[in-house]
């Protein structure tokens, strides 16, 4: 296989080469560091809530909402998420409206909007009048991002969000039948061919499309793997995004052995990834592309320092503080008739612990900036945070910008870790899910 392209107009392009040195050791000894990290920071160890802060003038601010339910519940889905009852979600839906306007008292407004699930198009209907009225309540929203799952795309009610919906997230996985059949989702959703038909047909309701991929399945070879990544570039989308499959505690069984590839495979995976889809699109993360640089994407922690989460089981961070709101469905709708928002837990952090977090964002965003630390923390990066500065520096991760001394470029090596870490991350918030949703009896959902 030739080792360079000829472009339309002549030039000669080298394909991308991932540069991906660290060793599996290495690799490993990395994720058992933030699994001692997320262990310690994101424990339950929380005061009772019963109102979020008022905003603080000056700060931006994101507004997620969540959406609990779904047609089907996946093994390895750990989101908080019900099975769809219409009645309860039609319901719920009246509610989380009603929370925004107790969000809206306390004098928000917010520059974009998130709706996450759970399966957010359950009924689409209801979902287009929230966001109808979000944009009533909160005029400065500028784009609305969602997600769905192919089962969707085609149905009637699907057209209603054309208008309100900037950037709509499919969380395809794979468009391999065999995966698909391994992961329960053939017969749910169709074939990889039937899925890619469904978004084909889709592409031209929403300004931004992004299709979701999963790496990291057992039996995901290089050539499903490749084939994954050439069926969602000949779609064209927007953007692409593809995760690591994330192991947790409630998971380890149905996954572990089962559904997950041997964690020594993840290194070859990633590199494969970062050589395809490089070229075609920026790299907006670790693991999310798009064709340009500053287009909204799923880890909306990055673009905001702060949000305010909505409807059961969602998470806010404001002021140092993660706030938890109700994962019981029934207590979630008691609090809202009564008068009072979600939120019923509350943690607060301190400066060190703000920072590190920042730090695992900067890497995994690629933005890891001196200045943006002087300005929010009133500290110098490379001390404040020498053991954790000293260590990427050593393995090769980051390197200083020779063009500007205030940034720092995250290398190959600096993605693959920026990727464990942020997947760890990710694995201990939905621990903490799984710890949340365990005390729940039938009457709670």
């Amino acid at each position: 296989m030739s080792s360079v392209i000829q472009t339309l107009n002549g030039a000669i392009a080298t394909p991308y080469q991932a540069n991906i040195t660290v060793p599996n050791w290495m690799l490993g000894s990395m994720e058992r560091v933030m699994q001692y990290y997320v262990d310690k920071n994101l424990r339950l160890d929380t005061l009772s809530a019963e109102m979020m802060p008022a905003p603080v003038e000056g700060k931006k601010y994101m507004l997620y909402a969540h959406i609990p339910f779904c047609h089907t519940l996946c093994s390895y889905c750990t989101f908080h998420r019900f099975m769809f009852k219409e009645d309860k979600a039609r319901a719920y839906f009246i509610s989380l409206r009603k929370e925004m306007e107790m969000v809206k008292a306390l004098g928000y407004d917010f520059e974009s909007m998130y709706i996450g699930g759970g399966t957010t198009t359950v009924l689409e209907d209801e979902l287009a009048r929230t966001i109808e009225h979000a944009k009533t309540l909160f005029p400065s929203i500028k784009e609305v991002s969602c997600e769905s799952d192919p089962q969707h795309l085609d149905s009637p009610g699907f057209k209603q969000l054309k208008g309100l919906v900037d950037r709509m997230s499919i969380g395809v996985q794979s468009f391999n039948d065999d995966i698909l059949k391994m992961t329960d989702r053939l017969d749910k959703f169709g074939t990889g061919q039937q899925t890619f038909d469904k978004i084909m047909g889709a592409k031209e309701l929403f300004p931004i499309i992004n299709v979701d991929l999963i790496f990291g399945f057992r039996g995901q070879t290089d050539e499903v793997i490749q084939h994954d990544l050439d069926m969602a570039s000949r779609l064209d989308p927007r953007q692409i995004t593809t995760y690591p499959l994330m192991i947790t505690h409630q998971t380890r069984k149905s996954v572990k052995g089962k559904l997950a590839a041997p964690q020594a495979d993840m290194a070859n995976q990633y590199r494969q990834i970062l050589n395809s889809l490089n070229g075609q699109y920026n790299q907006l993360s670790a693991w999310a592309f798009g064709k340009t640089d500053d287009e909204g994407f799923d880890e909306y922690v990055i673009d905001y320092d702060e949000y305010l989460g909505v409807g059961s089981g969602s998470f806010s961070f404001l002021n140092d503080t993660l706030y938890v709101n109700t994962f019981s469905l029934r207590k979630y709708q008691e609090r809202i008739a009564a008068g009072h928002m979600g939120v019923e837990q509350q943690k607060n952090y301190s400066k060190k612990d703000v920072m590190q977090y920042r730090f695992l964002l900067g890497m995994f965003s690629g933005r890891l900036s001196r200045k943006y630390f002087r300005d929010t923390f009133g500290v110098n990066l490379d001390t404040a945070l020498f053991k954790e500065m000293t260590s990427m520096k050593l393995i090769g991760a980051i390197k200083n910008d020779p063009t500007d001394p205030d940034k720092l470029i995250v290398t190959d090596n600096g993605k693959m870790m920026g990727l464990l870490m942020m997947k760890e991350f990710y694995a201990g918030m939905d621990n903490v899910r799984a710890q949340l949703r365990k005390p729940l009896k039938p009457c709670d959902m």
